[in-house]
């Protein structure tokens, strides 16, 4: 059972979302936990905070690069190599804040989620227009 009425409703939007919609969702859930750690950096409590949503960003990421490698992913060679890459330099940076917490390493974090989520929902709501 939800905690709250946003539980409920994010079980909901999981539920009805699909592909690239889900997609934008989860990486907005990994941007909103790196801003809070952002946001929370002077408090006793920012490094627990920073390993969940690092954790939780690579496991997003590593889920794109198994997706991204498969043969029968359906994006063109060109994009799949280049999100590829991007997934590359998200690990770097990843591994460099575990290892050397800075609060300034996150932004690239955030901007790169922020923009391939924005990415992500366009093209879901192109495909739904396409639907309709």
């Amino acid at each position: 059972m939800p905690r709250n009425p946003f539980d409920a409703y994010q079980d909901v939007e999981r539920a009805t979302l699909t592909g690239r919609g889900l997609e934008a969702m989860v990486l907005n859930k990994a941007v909103a936990m790196l801003q809070n750690v952002l946001n929370r950096w002077d408090e006793p409590d920012h490094e627990a905070l920073l390993e969940e949503a690092l954790r939780y960003n690579q496991r997003l990421w590593t889920f794109f690069q198994v997706e991204l490698s498969a043969d029968d992913n359906p994006l063109p060679r060109a994009l799949r190599e280049n999100l590829l890459s991007l997934s590359v330099f998200v690990d770097n940076r990843t591994f460099e804040l575990m290892t050397n917490p800075a609060p300034e390493k996150l932004d690239i974090l955030i901007t790169i989620n922020k923009n391939i989520a924005a990415g992500l929902r366009d093209q879901a709501a192109d495909t739904i227009g396409q639907d309709g």
